[in-house]
């Protein structure tokens, strides 16, 4: 049986990767800001399900609920790192208060997780340590800059955090899901309109959000299969960098890399111009 610890388990894919765990025998630890929405799984399932009040952005909480997890489970084999929202508009549009909230949740308690379940990991000798990121974390749309500016954070992050912790056993994943069919769309922040960008593409940007059915209703992602694949990575080793979930994510995360790469190559004498020459570097090398 592998124990799982999963943040905002109550919706979309936390919900759906915490039902279909369950099913199979595993035993959950189920964290969220309203646990008694997971009332029916735990009738369902007793004591596989382990359940607690967590808003990720009370970090003291954070590291207090991490660390209760693990004295009473006694090992947790896979934390996913799934709590996370979506904040749109132009720059100018947030508040100041928008843009500390979006930070909070979508780029330091995940920062702030990581470091609370390490030493547990390293004492235990290992595991998994799964973050939710989007085709968001690797292309951009006009509106999502602040979205976009947590999720190429998180990125950066464990990226470079994969080879920190791979001594200890400790292995990474980044999840880049596109547009699935959950809750995340219904539950968008939408800055409020200024004037002056009502001719600009962020007018179009809000008339999608706010058509009927949200961004979401018709996206091409399956949130079942989505967590299916998320679950099934957690067997795979070496773990997988990144799993890239959804045609669309495939499409819109390749089309902005082959962009940035021929924007590169286009600049590479530029690049190679503001080296030092042979010349000037024997020269540098002789002085001293």
């Amino acid at each position: 049986m592998t124990t799982w610890f999963i943040t905002g388990a109550t919706s979309g894919f936390g919900r759906a990767m915490t039902e279909r765990l369950l099913a199979r025998g595993d035993r959950v630890a189920a964290t969220a800001r309203r646990p008694e929405r997971l009332d029916d799984l735990a009738a369902k399932y007793g004591d596989l399900l382990w359940t607690a009040a967590l808003d990720v952005t009370d970090i003291p909480v954070l590291r207090a609920v991490v660390d209760r997890a693990f004295a009473e489970l006694g090992r947790i084999d896979v934390i996913v790192s799934n709590a996370g929202y979506g904040t749109f508009g132009a720059a100018e549009e947030f508040s100041d208060e928008a843009i500390d909230a979006q930070l909070a949740t979508n780029l330091v308690a995940p920062i702030q997780l990581v470091r609370a379940a390490l030493p547990h990991l390293r004492a235990q000798g290992g595991g998994r340590f799964i973050q939710l990121s989007s085709a968001g974390g690797q292309a951009t749309f006009t509106g999502g800059n602040l979205y976009h500016a947590t999720k190429w954070g998180v990125e950066g992050f464990f990226e470079a955090l994969i080879a920190e912790v791979a001594p200890f056993g400790v292995e990474l994943t980044l999840v880049e899901p596109g547009v699935a069919r959950t809750e995340f769309g219904p539950s968008l922040v939408v800055a409020p309109r200024l004037a002056a960008y009502d001719d600009t593409p962020i007018a179009q940007l809000r008339q999608y959000i706010e058509a009927p059915g949200g961004v979401t209703a018709n996206g091409p992602g399956d949130p079942a299969k989505i967590a299916d694949a998320i679950i099934a990575s957690a067997a795979v080793s070496p773990a997988p960098r990144r799993l890239t979930l959804g045609s669309d994510a495939y499409e819109f995360v390749r089309g902005a890399l082959a962009a940035r790469l021929d924007e590169l190559e286009a600049a590479k004498d530029l690049a190679f111009s503001t080296d030092f020459t042979a010349e000037e570097q024997e020269i540098s090398t002789t002085v001293r």
